[in-house]
Protein backbone atom coordinates (compact mmCIF):
# COMPACT_ATOMS: atom_id res chain seq x y z
CA UNK A 1 0.00 0.00 0.00
CA UNK A 2 1.02 3.63 -0.43
CA UNK A 3 1.79 6.23 2.22
CA UNK A 4 1.76 10.02 1.99
CA UNK A 5 3.89 12.24 4.21
CA UNK A 6 3.34 15.94 4.83
CA UNK A 7 5.97 17.77 6.91
CA UNK A 8 5.34 21.13 8.56
CA UNK A 9 8.04 22.82 6.45
CA UNK A 10 5.94 22.08 3.34
CA UNK A 11 7.75 18.97 2.13
CA UNK A 12 5.41 16.33 0.68
CA UNK A 13 6.58 12.76 0.02
CA UNK A 14 5.03 9.64 -1.44
CA UNK A 15 6.18 6.26 -0.14
CA UNK A 16 5.10 2.68 0.49
CA UNK A 17 3.71 1.23 3.71
CA UNK A 18 3.29 -2.08 5.53
CA UNK A 19 1.21 -3.14 8.50
CA UNK A 20 -2.23 -1.63 9.07
CA UNK A 21 -3.95 1.22 7.26
CA UNK A 22 -4.00 4.41 9.29
CA UNK A 23 -3.06 8.04 9.73
CA UNK A 24 -1.62 10.16 12.52
CA UNK A 25 0.57 13.10 13.41
CA UNK A 26 3.95 12.88 15.09
CA UNK A 27 7.33 14.47 15.53
CA UNK A 28 10.08 13.27 13.18
CA UNK A 29 13.29 12.16 14.90
CA UNK A 30 16.17 10.13 13.48
CA UNK A 31 17.84 7.19 15.21
CA UNK A 32 21.40 6.24 14.25
CA UNK A 33 21.48 2.73 15.77
CA UNK A 34 22.64 -0.01 13.41
CA UNK A 35 20.86 -2.79 15.33
CA UNK A 36 18.03 -3.16 17.82
CA UNK A 37 15.05 -1.87 15.85
CA UNK A 38 12.70 -4.04 17.95
CA UNK A 39 13.85 -2.43 21.19
CA UNK A 40 13.68 1.05 19.66
CA UNK A 41 10.16 0.71 18.27
CA UNK A 42 8.80 -0.69 21.54
CA UNK A 43 10.43 1.98 23.74
CA UNK A 44 7.61 4.02 25.34
CA UNK A 45 9.85 7.11 25.21
CA UNK A 46 9.03 7.37 21.48
CA UNK A 47 5.31 7.97 22.07
CA UNK A 48 4.13 10.71 19.70
CA UNK A 49 7.14 10.43 17.38
CA UNK A 50 7.93 8.99 13.95
CA UNK A 51 11.27 7.17 14.10
CA UNK A 52 13.44 7.70 11.02
CA UNK A 53 16.02 4.91 10.91
CA UNK A 54 19.36 5.91 9.41
CA UNK A 55 20.19 2.20 9.12
CA UNK A 56 18.80 1.48 5.63
CA UNK A 57 17.70 -2.16 6.01
CA UNK A 58 15.00 -2.87 8.62
CA UNK A 59 13.03 -6.06 9.26
CA UNK A 60 15.63 -8.72 8.55
CA UNK A 61 15.58 -10.29 12.05
CA UNK A 62 11.80 -10.14 12.34
CA UNK A 63 10.18 -9.77 15.76
CA UNK A 64 10.97 -11.62 18.97
CA UNK A 65 8.81 -10.48 21.88
CA UNK A 66 11.49 -11.41 24.45
CA UNK A 67 13.51 -8.48 23.10
CA UNK A 68 10.69 -5.95 23.28
CA UNK A 69 10.97 -3.02 25.70
CA UNK A 70 7.19 -3.02 26.22
CA UNK A 71 4.18 -4.96 25.02
CA UNK A 72 3.37 -2.64 22.12
CA UNK A 73 4.64 0.00 19.74
CA UNK A 74 4.22 3.43 21.32
CA UNK A 75 5.75 5.43 18.46
CA UNK A 76 3.40 7.06 15.95
CA UNK A 77 5.17 5.06 13.27
CA UNK A 78 8.52 4.21 11.70
CA UNK A 79 10.20 5.35 8.49
CA UNK A 80 12.94 3.42 6.70
CA UNK A 81 14.78 3.14 3.40
CA UNK A 82 14.26 -0.57 2.77
CA UNK A 83 11.86 -3.00 4.42
CA UNK A 84 12.47 -6.75 4.60
CA UNK A 85 9.31 -8.85 4.98
CA UNK A 86 11.10 -12.22 5.19
CA UNK A 87 13.00 -12.49 8.51
CA UNK A 88 16.21 -14.49 8.83
CA UNK A 89 16.90 -15.18 12.51
CA UNK A 90 16.46 -18.33 14.58
CA UNK A 91 14.74 -16.38 17.38
CA UNK A 92 12.23 -14.64 15.11
CA UNK A 93 8.57 -15.28 15.98
CA UNK A 94 6.94 -13.28 13.19
CA UNK A 95 7.66 -10.73 10.49
CA UNK A 96 7.77 -7.03 11.24
CA UNK A 97 4.78 -6.48 8.94
CA UNK A 98 2.68 -9.08 10.74
CA UNK A 99 3.52 -7.50 14.08
CA UNK A 100 2.60 -4.01 12.88
CA UNK A 101 -0.67 -5.31 11.51
CA UNK A 102 -1.50 -6.90 14.88
CA UNK A 103 -0.62 -3.64 16.62
CA UNK A 104 -2.76 -1.51 14.31
CA UNK A 105 0.33 0.49 13.31
CA UNK A 106 1.97 1.23 9.98
CA UNK A 107 5.56 1.46 8.86
CA UNK A 108 6.72 3.55 5.91
CA UNK A 109 9.52 2.58 3.51
CA UNK A 110 10.99 3.41 0.11
CA UNK A 111 11.94 6.80 1.57
CA UNK A 112 15.24 8.64 1.15
CA UNK A 113 16.02 8.56 4.87
CA UNK A 114 19.37 10.29 4.33
CA UNK A 115 17.47 13.25 2.89
CA UNK A 116 15.13 13.28 5.90
CA UNK A 117 18.00 12.95 8.38
CA UNK A 118 19.90 15.87 6.86
CA UNK A 119 16.69 17.93 6.87
CA UNK A 120 16.14 17.26 10.58
CA UNK A 121 19.79 17.93 11.34
CA UNK A 122 19.63 21.31 9.61
CA UNK A 123 16.10 22.44 10.53
CA UNK A 124 15.56 20.62 13.82
CA UNK A 125 12.79 18.23 14.83
CA UNK A 126 9.68 18.70 12.66
CA UNK A 127 6.05 17.66 12.97
CA UNK A 128 4.58 15.49 10.22
CA UNK A 129 1.28 13.90 9.25
CA UNK A 130 1.33 10.51 7.54
CA UNK A 131 -1.60 8.65 6.01
CA UNK A 132 -2.08 5.46 4.02
CA UNK A 133 -5.51 6.68 2.91
CA UNK A 134 -5.28 10.42 2.18
CA UNK A 135 -3.12 11.54 -0.73
CA UNK A 136 -4.15 15.20 -0.94
CA UNK A 137 -1.35 17.47 0.25
CA UNK A 138 -3.64 20.29 1.37
CA UNK A 139 -5.82 17.92 3.41
CA UNK A 140 -2.77 16.42 5.10
CA UNK A 141 -1.55 19.94 5.89
CA UNK A 142 -4.92 20.84 7.38
CA UNK A 143 -4.93 17.72 9.55
CA UNK A 144 -1.41 18.40 10.75
CA UNK A 145 -2.27 21.97 11.68
CA UNK A 146 -5.29 20.77 13.68
CA UNK A 147 -3.18 18.20 15.56
CA UNK A 148 -1.53 19.07 18.84
CA UNK A 149 2.22 19.59 19.00
CA UNK A 150 4.16 16.95 20.87
CA UNK A 151 5.46 19.38 23.49
CA UNK A 152 1.89 20.22 24.52
CA UNK A 153 0.67 16.62 24.98
CA UNK A 154 1.07 14.51 28.12
CA UNK A 155 2.09 11.10 26.80
CA UNK A 156 3.30 9.80 30.17
CA UNK A 157 -0.22 9.05 31.35
CA UNK A 158 -0.76 6.89 28.24
CA UNK A 159 2.36 4.74 28.72
CA UNK A 160 2.58 4.42 32.52
CA UNK A 161 1.37 1.37 34.42
CA UNK A 162 -2.06 1.84 36.00
CA UNK A 163 -1.27 -0.17 39.15
CA UNK A 164 1.71 -1.01 41.33
CA UNK A 165 3.45 -4.31 40.59
CA UNK A 166 6.65 -6.19 41.40
CA UNK A 167 9.17 -6.91 38.63
CA UNK A 168 10.89 -10.28 38.94
CA UNK A 169 13.09 -10.80 35.89
CA UNK A 170 16.85 -10.49 35.56
CA UNK A 171 18.87 -9.88 32.41
CA UNK A 172 18.48 -12.14 29.37
CA UNK A 173 20.98 -15.02 29.16
CA UNK A 174 21.49 -16.12 25.55
CA UNK A 175 23.07 -19.40 26.66
CA UNK A 176 20.15 -20.28 28.91
CA UNK A 177 17.75 -18.81 26.34
CA UNK A 178 15.90 -17.40 29.30
CA UNK A 179 16.12 -14.68 31.94
CA UNK A 180 18.78 -15.13 34.60
CA UNK A 181 17.70 -16.32 38.07
CA UNK A 182 17.11 -13.51 40.54
CA UNK A 183 19.52 -12.77 43.34
CA UNK A 184 18.85 -10.39 46.22
CA UNK A 185 21.09 -8.03 48.15
CA UNK A 186 18.26 -7.21 50.54
CA UNK A 187 17.52 -3.76 49.11
CA UNK A 188 14.25 -2.68 47.50
CA UNK A 189 13.53 0.33 45.29
CA UNK A 190 10.37 1.90 43.90
CA UNK A 191 10.51 2.69 40.18
CA UNK A 192 8.33 5.57 38.99
CA UNK A 193 6.93 4.39 35.67
CA UNK A 194 6.98 7.33 33.27
CA UNK A 195 7.33 4.84 30.39
CA UNK A 196 9.98 2.50 31.75
CA UNK A 197 11.68 0.02 29.44
CA UNK A 198 11.63 -3.64 30.45
CA UNK A 199 15.39 -3.99 30.15
CA UNK A 200 15.89 -1.15 32.63
CA UNK A 201 13.85 -3.15 35.14
CA UNK A 202 15.72 -6.34 34.22
CA UNK A 203 19.09 -4.69 34.79
CA UNK A 204 18.00 -3.24 38.13
CA UNK A 205 17.00 -6.75 39.22
CA UNK A 206 20.30 -8.05 37.85
CA UNK A 207 22.17 -5.94 40.43
CA UNK A 208 20.31 -7.75 43.21
CA UNK A 209 17.73 -5.07 43.91
CA UNK A 210 14.11 -5.96 44.55
CA UNK A 211 11.97 -3.78 42.28
CA UNK A 212 8.44 -2.51 42.68
CA UNK A 213 7.00 -0.38 39.87
CA UNK A 214 4.56 2.41 40.72
CA UNK A 215 2.34 4.55 38.43
CA UNK A 216 3.47 8.01 37.35
CA UNK A 217 0.87 9.73 39.56
CA UNK A 218 1.82 7.96 42.79
CA UNK A 219 1.79 10.41 45.69
CA UNK A 220 5.08 11.15 47.41
CA UNK A 221 3.52 10.50 50.81
CA UNK A 222 3.00 6.84 49.89
CA UNK A 223 6.68 6.34 49.13
CA UNK A 224 7.85 8.49 52.03
CA UNK A 225 5.89 6.22 54.38
CA UNK A 226 7.39 3.13 52.72
CA UNK A 227 10.86 4.62 53.10
CA UNK A 228 10.37 5.49 56.76
CA UNK A 229 8.99 2.00 57.45
CA UNK A 230 11.95 0.34 55.75
CA UNK A 231 9.85 -1.06 52.90
CA UNK A 232 11.97 0.68 50.25
CA UNK A 233 15.53 2.00 50.27
CA UNK A 234 15.25 4.47 47.41
CA UNK A 235 13.36 5.74 44.37
CA UNK A 236 14.22 5.39 40.68
CA UNK A 237 12.76 7.85 38.14
CA UNK A 238 12.43 6.14 34.77
CA UNK A 239 12.69 7.16 31.14
CA UNK A 240 9.58 8.35 29.32
CA UNK A 241 8.19 10.54 26.53
CA UNK A 242 7.44 14.21 26.13
CA UNK A 243 8.20 17.64 27.55
CA UNK A 244 9.40 17.32 31.18
CA UNK A 245 8.30 20.81 32.23
CA UNK A 246 4.68 19.90 31.50
CA UNK A 247 4.70 17.24 34.24
CA UNK A 248 4.12 19.76 37.01
CA UNK A 249 2.29 17.32 39.32
CA UNK A 250 5.10 14.76 39.06
CA UNK A 251 7.73 17.46 39.68
CA UNK A 252 5.86 18.58 42.80
CA UNK A 253 5.88 15.01 44.17
CA UNK A 254 9.61 14.65 43.44
CA UNK A 255 10.26 17.86 45.40
CA UNK A 256 8.53 16.31 48.42
CA UNK A 257 10.71 13.20 48.20
CA UNK A 258 13.84 15.35 47.95
CA UNK A 259 12.78 17.20 51.10
CA UNK A 260 12.23 13.83 52.81
CA UNK A 261 15.83 12.95 51.88
CA UNK A 262 14.94 9.77 50.03
CA UNK A 263 17.81 8.57 47.79
CA UNK A 264 16.66 9.27 44.20
CA UNK A 265 18.22 8.25 40.90
CA UNK A 266 16.86 9.45 37.55
CA UNK A 267 17.55 8.52 33.94
CA UNK A 268 16.34 10.19 30.74
CA UNK A 269 12.99 11.85 31.52
CA UNK A 270 13.49 11.04 35.21
CA UNK A 271 16.85 12.82 35.14
CA UNK A 272 15.20 15.86 33.53
CA UNK A 273 12.36 15.87 36.07
CA UNK A 274 14.91 15.78 38.88
CA UNK A 275 16.62 18.84 37.39
CA UNK A 276 13.30 20.70 37.19
CA UNK A 277 12.48 19.70 40.77
CA UNK A 278 15.67 21.45 41.90
CA UNK A 279 14.59 24.57 39.99
CA UNK A 280 16.85 24.12 36.95
CA UNK A 281 14.55 24.12 33.93
CA UNK A 282 15.26 21.80 31.03
CA UNK A 283 15.26 23.01 27.43
CA UNK A 284 14.59 21.37 24.07
CA UNK A 285 17.49 20.36 21.83
CA UNK A 286 17.45 21.13 18.11
CA UNK A 287 16.94 17.51 17.02
CA UNK A 288 17.73 15.47 20.13
CA UNK A 289 20.05 12.52 20.50
CA UNK A 290 18.73 9.12 19.49
CA UNK A 291 21.09 6.21 18.95
CA UNK A 292 23.35 3.53 20.40
CA UNK A 293 26.69 5.11 19.57
CA UNK A 294 26.96 8.39 21.50
CA UNK A 295 30.39 9.04 23.08
CA UNK A 296 30.39 10.38 26.63
CA UNK A 297 33.39 11.67 28.58
CA UNK A 298 33.80 10.34 32.12
CA UNK A 299 35.13 13.46 33.84
CA UNK A 300 36.72 11.46 36.66
CA UNK A 301 38.59 8.81 34.67
CA UNK A 302 38.83 10.78 31.38
CA UNK A 303 37.68 7.61 29.59
CA UNK A 304 35.30 7.79 26.64
CA UNK A 305 32.20 5.64 27.14
CA UNK A 306 29.86 4.68 24.30
CA UNK A 307 26.24 5.06 25.35
CA UNK A 308 22.70 4.58 24.13
CA UNK A 309 20.72 7.83 24.27
CA UNK A 310 17.17 8.84 23.43
CA UNK A 311 16.21 12.33 24.50
CA UNK A 312 15.02 15.63 23.04
CA UNK A 313 15.62 17.70 26.17
CA UNK A 314 18.66 18.70 28.18
CA UNK A 315 19.49 19.95 31.66
CA UNK A 316 21.17 23.39 31.85
CA UNK A 317 24.86 23.95 32.55
CA UNK A 318 23.87 25.74 35.75
CA UNK A 319 22.87 22.39 37.31
CA UNK A 320 26.51 22.27 38.44
CA UNK A 321 25.51 24.73 41.18
CA UNK A 322 23.75 21.93 43.07
CA UNK A 323 25.13 18.74 41.48
CA UNK A 324 28.46 17.14 40.67
CA UNK A 325 28.73 16.66 36.91
CA UNK A 326 30.35 13.25 36.33
CA UNK A 327 29.80 12.73 32.58
CA UNK A 328 29.48 15.00 29.57
CA UNK A 329 28.39 14.37 25.98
Amino acid sequence: MKAYIYIENGVFLEAKAFGAHGECAGELVFNTSMTGYEEIMSDPSYAGQFIVFTMPEIGIVGINEDDMESLRIHASGVIMRSYNEIPSNYRSQKSLGKFFEEQGKFGVYDVDTRYLTKMLRDEGALMAYISTQISDKDELKRRLESSGRIENINYVKTVSAMDEYEHKKGAWDRNLKSYKPLKSIGKKIAVFDFGVKRNILNELCETGLEVIVVPHDTKAEVLIDKFKNGEINGVFLSNGPGEPKNLKAEIAEIKKMIEARIPIFGICLGHQLLSNAFGYETYKLKFGQHGANHPVLNLETKAIEITTQNHNYNVPESIAEVAVVTHRN
